[in-house]
């Protein structure tokens, strides 16, 4: 589990293509890697990965085609930076929100406008997840936790999007600062959305006690 806040920016070594259809993923991360041992987990523009092999500045990961496949590390190179979280400790402050390292999927940046002492930033969302955003909700962009300060009405002709507000901090703390226009990043919506919406899919039903459950066990 994760927070959102991030500790450090890293630096892709290598991306190389194994033969099962996953990748190991090398990453130059001095802080990430200080006290991370092999099987801890690293959040990597939002993933959760892995460690499986690690030196004195740097650990590998293994991406399994599943996560290829849902998320925007397919697109990663050699010297690209990369937000980087260690997973949280029990008995530390939440400071962003809970964060799984589970992707959704991926939005693409379309508009980033600059105002006098904030950025915001317009991403395109697949319509799929449009319902689990929510004005002053969480969103985990790039691993980092984010407050959504704008979302697009549910019957957006121009299609589906959702808004953020970046203070300074993050512009310079993160990769955030640096995404352009038509940029692909990995998105995670709230856990809390995501069951209430496998709720109301069962309906009603699914949220009446079994039967013979009222009093508990005997």
């Amino acid at each position: 589990m994760f927070t959102g806040i991030i500790e450090e920016v890293g630096q892709v070594v290598s991306f190389a293509d194994l033969a099962d259809g996953s990748a190991r993923l090398t990453v130059r991360a001095p802080l990430a890697v200080s006290d991370a041992r092999h099987g801890d987990s690293i959040s990597v523009g939002g993933v959760c990965l892995t460690v499986v092999d690690q030196g004195e500045d740097w650990f590998a990961a293994d991406v399994m085609g599943q996560t290829l496949a849902v998320s925007a590390l397919a697109g990663v190179a050699s010297g690209d930076p990369v937000n980087l979280e260690r997973a949280a400790r029990v008995g530390d402050r939440l400071g962003g929100h809970i964060v799984q390292g589970h992707v959704d999927g991926v939005a693409t940046l379309l508009a980033r406008t600059d105002l006098e002492s904030w950025r915001v930033l317009r991403f395109a969302i697949d319509p799929a997840l449009a319902p689990l955003l929510v004005d002053k909700g969480s969103i985990t962009v790039a691993g980092v936790s984010l407050t959504v300060s704008a979302v697009s009405p549910a019957e957006a002709p121009e299609g589906s999007w959702f808004e953020v507000s970046l203070i300074p901090e993050t512009l310079a703390a993160t990769t955030l600062g640096s995404l352009e226009v038509g940029g692909a990043v990995n998105v995670e919506t709230d856990v809390l959305a995501r069951h209430v919406q496998r709720l109301l899919a069962f309906g009603t039903a699914a949220a009446a006690p079994p039967v013979g459950a009222e009093g508990g066990a005997r």
